[in-house]
């Protein structure tokens, strides 16, 4: 025990000594928090330009444009004639969408003859695309309904009539979970977890590989060498310990944002420990198959850097191929953010997080197991000799 506290204590003051893990361990998920919030922090995309071309330019084709400028999603830039290039027009205003509404469009609507208002989507960023999308079907909606019940009153039908005339039944759409569509309450706190993996990763990429490169491993831990899980330990209880700070500070900045809390503490912290626990020892795991510090970190960052894209929180993990199903399952990142989303977004109840948990303390027995056998056979090598 005076053994183990003696390299634990040594580790701490490795750990603390590094300027690079210092610098990458509690600056950079400080800094990543801080950036990205500030660039999720309106939470939802408004003043999205759209051009709209008014060819008729008369009160009611006016009327249409003027409704689509309350709209707050989206800015018009009106024109009165077609631009030689729309496409060229489209990039250098960086518009979302175009509006094109044709000539006649007033005495066609008049006269019953259907006029087509063409709406050409930018779907080159498809997440702006989408808002400025919903956006104006909402208001050319809306403006198409009003058009047709003012049509039928003044034939003389009753606007109450006239209502049911154009819309024979109604149908009433209700948002769940994150009901003000929020970008900021969707996206953020996922980009902490991935940032919090990232750090915990490139510390433990480190951890074995670097004593083994310097070979300073046979020499402070020749007393340890029957206890090999006890040597895992001493190399991950700083990285536990200093995650909890970050987690601390993650925290304060869903206060500083307004970002809402997960429904249960408990659960989150539970949830959370299984993370940090199950990513360290995958980052051990690594660092002793890979004896060089700056190949094991390489290897890691390889495995992580993809891991937000495969975890199915954007996109869905069954519209994925096999392999890719595979790849994502053995990352924590992935069942992490499946449950930290029915605790955080949906607002679901425990025992829906239960299988995600169930996932991450199989990834951390497993990658515990296959570290502390890596790590006994390596130690049996070194120290027979």
């Amino acid at each position: 025990m005076k053994e183990f506290i003696r390299l634990l204590k040594r580790e701490f003051k490795l750990f603390i000594g590094n300027a690079t893990l210092r610098t990458v361990f509690f600056l950079a998920p400080v800094f990543y928090a801080t950036l990205l919030g500030f660039v999720y922090k309106s939470g939802k995309v408004e003043n999205t330009p759209v051009i709209v071309i008014d060819k008729d330019n008369t009160p009611l084709s006016n009327q249409l444009v003027e409704m689509l400028g309350d709209n707050k999603s989206i800015r018009i830039l009106k024109y009165l004639q077609e631009p030689a290039s729309i496409n060229d027009e489209v990039i250098r205003k960086e518009a979302a969408a175009v509006v094109m509404i044709p000539s006649r469009f007033e005495a066609d609507l008049l006269q019953k003859k259907y006029p087509e208002v063409n709406v050409y989507v930018n779907t080159g960023n498809v997440l702006t695309a989408n808002f400025a999308s919903k956006a104006l079907q909402m208001t050319i909606g809306t403006f198409s309904a009003g058009v047709s019940i003012k049509g039928l009153q003044k034939m003389g039908m009753p606007a109450s009539r006239a209502v049911t005339q154009y819309e024979p039944f109604k149908t009433n759409y209700i948002t769940l979970f994150n009901t003000t569509s929020n970008y900021l309450i969707f996206m953020w706190p996922a980009m902490l977890a991935v940032v919090l993996q990232q750090v915990i990763l490139l510390a433990m990429a480190v951890s074995f590989a670097a004593e083994f490169q310097r070979g300073s491993f046979t020499e402070e831990y020749r007393s340890m060498r029957r206890w090999a899980f006890p040597t895992m330990l001493i190399k991950v209880i700083p990285i536990w310990i200093f995650s909890i700070l970050i987690v601390s500070v993650y925290y304060l900045m869903h206060i500083l944002f307004r970002v809402p809390l997960p429904e249960s503490i408990l659960s989150f912290i539970w949830l959370t420990t299984f993370f940090v626990g199950s990513a360290s020892f995958m980052g051990v795991f690594v660092s002793i198959l890979i004896p060089d510090a700056l190949k094991a970190t390489q290897i890691l960052m390889v495995i992580a850097s993809p891991a937000f894209i495969i975890s199915g929180f954007t996109w869905p993990l069954n519209a994925m191929p096999a392999f890719v199903q595979f790849m994502a399952n053995i990352i924590p990142l992935t069942p992490f953010l499946q449950a930290f989303k029915i605790l955080l977004i949906q607002k679901g109840t425990v025992d829906l997080t239960y299988p995600f948990i169930r996932h991450l303390s199989i990834l951390l027995i497993v990658y515990a197991l296959l570290g502390w056998l890596a790590l006994k056979i390596k130690m049996w090598r070194m120290f027979k000799k």
